[in-house]
């Protein structure tokens, strides 16, 4: 039976402090129920920023002890579907976002959500659900669920969603898992301050790769691996980014630096996560068809549930 994590169960930081809301061994299946990014405050027809609590903001279901995960373990975690609530929240203003000038004031528009099609006027618009934000407690103080980091948060990465496996580092004992932001379709880059927000249903499959520290967030997907960095501003982003996925060709993938670098050069995507939040998240995609050519089919192939060899590099959370 999967185990069900209610969205009374709310934070609004990753912290050590947190008590978890449920316990879970890895191997298990969990069905995360979550809020909007608004906590629900927009759904009332008639209700508008002016009024609404923003301290609320981007809350985040949980957070969920994960029995045996330990610093210097990897969590894995299996997306294997997203429930989307019938009805989303598009709005424009004056506070973020590239367009900002351009609306001066708020608006809001509620878009159905059904039959796996936003509705916009008479336009349809296929769903791409999405979970913005995902992370684990960083270790020795809080972060906002707003912003993003080292340990996963509000990245706003449309690659994390149905049929995804993202790997977070674990940073104290259990992980505190917590997620919560989803979007029912959004343009990577969320350029214009949000997607389609909605809440909804999650479930993941969640796992501990011991011993085998990674200490950012990395994303599978069926045909790409995709490295995930969250700076003050995007080039610092970029840099990190390409880093994060040079350390991982070389280390994990075992190629010389030569070969990272000229694989990287020739195949390498990156691509703009967001750049409405505290700090701004792009991705690096590399495909995986190159790798496997080279004998490289990930951390399963590799039994990494018992690997000792792990990434080297920041152990602390960098909001």
């Amino acid at each position: 039976m999967n185990r069900y994590i209610e969205k009374k169960h709310v934070i609004h930081t990753f912290s050590p402090d947190h008590v978890p809301a449920a316990s879970a061994r890895p191997g298990e299946t969990l069905i995360f129920e979550t809020y909007d990014c608004h906590m629900g405050q927009l759904l009332r027809e008639g209700s508008d920023f002016d009024h609404m609590d923003k301290s609320l903001a981007n809350p985040a279901t949980g957070p969920v002890y994960i029995e045996g995960a330990c610093p210097q373990d990897i969590l894995r975690l299996a997306i294997r579907n997203i429930e989307l609530d019938q009805v989303g929240i598009l709005d424009k203003g004056p506070t973020a976002g590239a367009l900002k000038e351009h609306f001066p004031e708020y608006i809001i528009r509620r878009l159905p959500v059904k039959d796996g099609m936003v509705h916009y006027g008479h336009l349809q618009i296929p769903v791409r659900p999405m979970i913005g934000v995902i992370g684990t407690a960083p270790k020795g103080h809080a972060v906002s669920t707003l912003a993003p980091g080292d340990h996963g948060g509000n990245m706003d990465c449309t690659s994390i969603g149905p049929g995804a496996v993202l790997y977070l580092p674990v940073r104290v004992p259990g992980a505190l898992l917590a997620m919560g932001d989803l979007h029912a379709v959004m343009g990577d880059g969320e350029c214009g301050n949000c997607g389609v927000e909605t809440g909804g249903r999650v479930t993941v499959q969640v796992d501990v790769v011991k011993n085998h520290p990674i200490p950012w967030p990395l994303v599978e997907t069926g045909d790409r691996w995709i490295a995930i960095a969250s700076r003050e501003n995007v080039d610092e982003a970029c840099q990190k980014a390409v880093d994060q996925m040079f350390t991982f060709l070389t280390v994990e993938a075992g190629l010389s630096k030569l070969d990272a670098g000229m694989l990287i050069d020739m195949l390498g995507n990156l691509v703009v996560c967001q750049i409405v939040n505290p700090q701004k998240t792009v991705r690096l995609e590399m495909p995986k068809w190159p790798l496997e050519k080279l004998g490289f089919y990930g951390f399963a192939d590799q039994e990494s549930i018992t690997r000792t060899r792990g990434l080297k590099g920041e152990q602390e959370a960098r909001p």
